[in-house]
């Protein structure tokens, strides 16, 4: 089973994501909350394998609360947005958020999101791309191009960083590559070294701003 713990500071926003969660035998919403301070206390008392988090609540923001989970070393968070909120989601992916998901999505998207995100993946809905890139490019671009980066890895590395773009986890990255485990997380913190990375979602970033994937191979 997979934990849920919801986060939004609107209660029939909260009773929609959970009905549909609800609905799959695999997946068990264990707690709710309605303010970004109660997070971190939240997780330790119901223990959730993920988080979906509303990016904008009064008090303490869903930036601000992937921040103090991913610095507490608490579960993956997949956060939740809606169209014009684009100049918080490039500080979404530097606060360590593993996923992002439009609250308008479909109610299959929501649940792969989930699902993908818990099992250790990067979820970045197809639409969100282009304006995380705008608000990397603009906000926070490294100094150096990123081709620069990117051309100094190596040949296996790009097949793993093509791979963790769309999704995949580090299980699924070994088999598909034939590669044990242990392997690809030496891959994958090899990437994260050269690209001055922090996560895998900033990974993927960096890669499509270089153009080495394309969005179409993205999740959408």
């Amino acid at each position: 089973m997979i934990g849920v713990l919801l986060v939004d500071d609107q209660p029939m926003v909260r009773a929609g994501l959970g009905l549909i969660l609800r609905s799959q035998p695999d997946i068990e919403v264990v707690g709710e909350c309605n303010d970004g301070d109660e997070v971190v206390t939240a997780v330790a008392r119901c223990t959730p394998d993920m988080v979906c988090m509303d990016v904008r609540m009064p008090g303490v923001d869903g930036v601000e609360a992937t921040r103090r989970l991913r610095a507490a070393d608490g579960p993956p968070v997949c956060i939740l947005t809606t169209f014009g909120e684009e100049e918080v989601l490039w500080s979404a992916v530097d606060a360590g958020a593993a996923g992002f998901e439009l609250k308008s999505a479909t109610p299959e998207n929501l649940i792969e999101a989930v699902r993908t995100v818990a099992a250790g993946g990067t979820w970045i809905d197809g639409s969100l791309l282009g304006p995380i890139l705008d608000s990397y490019r603009r906000l926070t671009r490294p100094a150096g191009r990123p081709d620069d980066r990117i051309a100094s890895l190596t040949d296996r590395e790009l097949d793993v960083l093509r791979l963790m773009a769309r999704g995949a986890s580090n299980q699924e990255i070994a088999g598909q590559l034939f590669l044990a485990e242990t392997t690809v997380k030496t891959h994958v913190g090899a990437i994260f070294s050269k690209l001055g990375a922090r996560d895998r979602a900033a990974a993927i970033v960096y890669a499509y701003d270089a153009g080495i994937v394309r969005p179409q191979e993205g999740r959408t």
